[in-house]
C-alpha cells in the first residue's frame, strides 16, 4: 500500500548545486540551489529567485558556475544556502571558499569544490524563477579523477539534499552498470 503526501517538491536525488558569480567589482559570491538539473546536452536549468545576490550578479555578468556540493565541504555548502549575500558581503570568504576565474566564462570556480559546470546565461523567467544556462565547459580537479582521467564519484563524494528530512546524503556507491544490466531482460 502507498501513502499519499500530496503535491510536494520531493525528488531523489536532489543535487546540491553551489552557484557562483562575480559582482560588478569582481567579488565572488555563491549560493546553494537544490532545484535544478540538466535538461539538454548543453543546458542546465535552475529555479532561482531574482532576489538572491548571486542571481543579481549573473544578470550583470551573464555567466555563472555550478559546483557540486561535496561531503568534505558540507558545512560551507550549507552556510552559503542559509546566509544571504545581500546582508553578508563577505559570505564567500566566511564560507572558507577561494575563487579562481574560469577560463571559459566570467565567473568564479570555487577552489574547494573540485567539480564545476561553467555556464553562460541563456534566459531567465522572473514569473517562474526558471533560469537556463548554456554549458560551456565542465572542469574537475585531478584529485577526483580515476586512473582513466574521468570523474570518480567515490573521490568527488557529491552530496544530495533529502527534502523530506532536511538531510544531506553522500553519493558514491556503485550498484550496477548503466546501459548494460537491463540487457539481461531482453
Amino acid at each position: 500500500m502507498r501513502k499519499n503526501f500530496g503535491a510536494k517538491p520531493w525528488c531523489y536525488p536532489q543535487p546540491v548545486f553551489i552557484v557562483a558569480t562575480y559582482d560588478e567589482q569582481g567579488n565572488p559570491d555563491a549560493m546553494n540551489a537544490a532545484w535544478g538539473g540538466i535538461d539538454q546536452d548543453d543546458q542546465i536549468n535552475l529555479c532561482l529567485s531574482a532576489g538572491h545576490k548571486t542571481v543579481k550578479n549573473l544578470f550583470v555578468t551573464k555567466a555563472f558556475t555550478v559546483s557540486m556540493g561535496t561531503a568534505d565541504q558540507l558545512v560551507a555548502c550549507d552556510y552559503v544556502g542559509i546566509v544571504s549575500g545581500n546582508r553578508e558581503p563577505a559570505k564567500f570568504s566566511k564560507a572558507g571558499f577561494h575563487a579562481t576565474k574560469s577560463e571559459f566564462v566570467n565567473a568564479p570556480l570555487i577552489d574547494e569544490l573540485p567539480m564545476a559546470v561553467e555556464c553562460e546565461l541563456v534566459s531567465y523567467d522572473p514569473e517562474t524563477c526558471h533560469l537556463i544556462g548554456r554549458i560551456i565547459n565542465v572542469s574537475a580537479d585531478e584529485t577526483v579523477l580515476d586512473e582513466k582521467g574521468k570523474i570518480d564519484p567515490a573521490k568527488l563524494r557529491p552530496i544530495t539534499f533529502d527534502p523530506v528530512h532536511n538531510d544531506y546524503l553522500v553519493i558514491g556507491e556503485k550498484v550496477g552498470n548503466a546501459f548494460k544490466d537491463g540487457a539481461a531482460l531482453k
